[in-house]
């Protein structure tokens, strides 16, 4: 993979990501007894994330970002809300399988009451990672380190752990970081193999507090987010050079969670999301729809519903003389796949989650 593409993409990736801007009824009663017992288990369980902006739902900062302003929100739940997207993001989506409710941020967890944080907690922000980002938040060891210490306040018990569901989506803004700081002295492949290497070892980390059940996202096909696509086909193509690099990630990836099986017990459920086929699977398919129907700009799934007018604003930025728009959105957001330069619409998770909700059957 060449560097001087991944480090073009990743410097205008991270200028917009930080840019102020998803029964049968019984026939014995044994089966009804099963079927209670199933029920009460789906009540109890519990959600805890650990992430970044994929799975962020309003942890990260109001004056930094661009989540907790209009147009983001617009469509779920119709006002910005710190998601960044239209609407519901990966979290919300998980959380919905797992029949409960969306969760509380960590940073809004003294404003609710104690009964909304039944349902576990979400801990990831923005623009974090696994290591130190150029983002100035919670990477992914310090997300831990809030849950363990809400385990110590006995906020949650060893027994909540037990029946909860971790999810894990971090790796992208890792690589940002890293070519941005300009430590480049070792190839591509080091620098995915540490990023892993640390990522196995807070996942394992998060298992020893005793959560069971794991779900770690592989890394999204980079090449096809849309500060991508607008540099090297204006919206047209995937760039496949960036795509191996997420190839290469995502394999060192599988490679080392088959070794984390081997190492715990065999209560323990370590299921790999694939988000990088989920990507392309759904926006082949939208492709398809845009071939045989009207081409507008929502229809195209590589093209983003939200952006700003020129290229020095992005979606959700204002004239801070004036106080008018500098970004515009598709006309039908519920059709688009991607959001903004980087993230999915609503829709797009909704797609992305349809094509990963067969591996989620473990968790029953």
């Amino acid at each position: 993979m060449e560097q001087t593409t991944i480090v073009s993409f990743y410097l205008f990736l991270l200028y917009i990501s930080t840019c102020p801007q998803v029964l049968h009824s019984a026939i014995t009663s044994d089966h009804h007894h099963r079927h209670r017992h199933q029920r009460h288990d789906r009540r109890s369980v519990k959600l805890f994330v650990f992430g970044d902006s994929y799975a962020d739902t309003g942890n990260s900062g109001k004056s930094a970002t661009g989540s907790w302003k209009p147009p983001y929100g617009i469509t779920f739940p119709g006002k910005p809300a710190g998601r960044f997207s239209d609407g519901r993001v990966l979290t919300d989506y998980i959380a919905s399988f797992l029949g409960i409710r969306s969760l509380v941020p960590y940073e809004l967890r003294n404003t609710e009451e104690k009964s909304t944080l039944r349902n576990g907690m979400n801990f990831a922000y923005g623009g974090t990672g696994v290591f130190e980002t150029l983002v100035s938040a919670p990477n992914m060891t310090t997300q831990i380190d809030f849950l363990q210490q809400l385990v110590e306040e006995k906020l949650y018990t060893k027994s909540d752990l037990d029946s909860s569901v971790a999810l894990v989506s971090l790796g992208g803004n890792d690589y940002a970081a890293y070519f941005l700081k300009g430590n480049q002295s070792q190839d591509f492949s080091a620098v995915s193999t540490s990023i892993v290497n640390q990522l196995v070892v807070n996942i394992k980390r998060i298992n020893d507090l005793g959560v069971r059940k794991l779900l770690v996202t592989a890394i999204e096909p980079m090449g096809c987010l849309p500060a991508a696509t607008s540099i090297f086909s204006s919206y047209q193509n995937c760039s496949e050079s960036m795509n191996a690099g997420s190839r290469f990630h995502n394999q060192i990836l599988h490679q080392k969670v088959e070794d984390l099986k081997k190492q715990t017990t065999t209560r323990s459920t370590f299921v790999i999301l694939d988000l990088y086929n989920a990507f392309l699977s759904a926006i082949q398919q939208q492709k398809h729809l845009q071939q045989a129907g009207n081409s507008t700009r929502s229809e195209n799934p590589l093209m983003p519903c939200c952006v700003g007018v020129s290229s020095e604003y992005s979606c959700g930025s204002v004239d801070e003389k004036s106080g008018a728009n500098k970004y515009t959105v598709c006309s039908n957001p519920e059709r688009s796949f991607f959001w903004d330069m980087e993230h999915l619409s609503q829709n797009g998770w909704h797609a992305v989650y349809s094509a990963i909700k067969s591996s989620l059957r473990p968790l029953r």
